[in-house]
């Protein structure tokens, strides 16, 4: 029985072109700075996203880790949404290893955050207070059905940020699926933040790694963050040469993924026990909702694996797929007559 993994887009495989890279990479002591591949990764990485140095990290939550520790001190405070994920899913990180204070506030259905109440958080200059030394945004929004933030939003906190005296961090795991969504180049979107982190391991298919790019300065600093962490990698080149590949071939057919996840949310929506909202699917992320009183969400789960598809449940009649390298158009299909099937049983 075939298997149709829709839980994550980390569920992709690796490209055969990434596997002959990962073969061929030449390889030096990264630590040391003598991984050509890794260098030419970070470099690569930094110029697609207009910043000056990039860093190598093994997963996007280390990359927002240790770029929130690299611009806070213990004690110091950031602005982030109550939705996001260094908040949700991060383990409480920052907070755990770098004392860092989160002060949330409510992200919007776009994945936004007023900037009024970005505003209202920041802290007075008060011996009682902590000092507020950052914000974080998140684009493509996870937990906000995939939202992405266009650049006149992020131009407008970069603005704030900078009249108020604090720095900006962008979460852009999945950045250039917002990029290919709004029909910009990814530099529009990242213009102006201090740091970002974006996933190799996500829409863009390498088997692992997350880079971490801001100033030279900035990068400098995060890698001895990286360090201290236990995130300094010796021959990272084979890690590093599969992303090279993921930005050399995978952009441009994300698009692939985002017109598979309409395709998904329209034959959803024809379903009868089953309740999405059409208008908010825009990348390769879709929630829907079993309707009160029928399934729940983890025993559609558990029926759905039982007959090949797998998907995941956030809440206690919520569901989350996506959609990534490896699941084509016929697998959307199959999953949707499943998933048919299983609603009418």
């Amino acid at each position: 029985m075939k298997t149709i993994d829709l839980r994550s887009d980390t569920a992709t495989l690796p490209s055969e072109q990434m596997r002959q890279a990962i073969a061929r990479a030449q390889l030096g002591d990264d630590v040391f700075g003598e991984d050509p591949t890794v260098n030419r990764l970070e470099g690569m990485a930094a110029e697609r996203v207009d910043k000056e140095a990039g860093l190598l990290v093994v997963s996007g939550t280390m990359g927002n880790l240790v770029s929130i520790l690299t611009h806070c001190g213990r004690g110091a405070e950031v602005i982030l949404g109550d939705r996001c994920h260094t908040h949700l899913y991060e383990g409480g990180g920052i907070s755990a290893l770098g004392g860092i204070h989160p002060r949330t506030v409510p992200n919007q259905p776009d994945g936004t955050l007023r900037l009024e109440d970005i505003e209202a958080a920041i802290r007075p200059d008060n011996v009682h207070f902590p000092r507020t030394r950052l914000v974080c945004l998140e684009n493509t929004h996870n937990r906000c059905d995939g939202a992405a933030l266009t650049p006149e939003y992020t131009a407008r906190v970069v603005e704030l940020a900078r009249r108020r005296g604090f720095g900006v961090h962008l979460d852009g795991a999945r950045i250039f699926n917002a990029a290919v969504a709004l029909g910009v180049d990814v530099r529009e979107l990242t213009r102006g933040v201090d740091s970002l982190s974006f996933c190799l391991s996500k829409g863009l298919a390498a088997p692992v790694g997350s880079v971490v790019c801001g100033s030279k300065d900035f990068i400098a600093e995060a890698r001895r963050t990286r360090k201290v962490l236990g995130g300094g990698m010796r021959q990272a080149g084979i890690i590093a040469a599969a992303g090279i590949v993921a930005l050399d071939t995978m952009i441009d057919r994300l698009r692939e993924d985002h017109d598979n996840a309409a395709r998904l949310a329209r034959g959803i929506a024809g379903i009868a026990g089953l309740s999405i909202d059409l208008a908010r699917v825009r990348t390769d992320i879709v929630y829907f909702n079993t309707t009160p009183g029928g399934l729940s969400a983890d025993d559609l789960v558990k029926r759905l694996a039982a007959r090949g598809v797998r998907v995941l449940s956030v809440g206690s009649n919520r569901l989350r797929v996506v959609t990534h390298y490896g699941v084509t158009t016929e697998d959307i299909d199959h999953a949707l007559g499943v998933l048919a099937e299983v609603m009418k049983s």
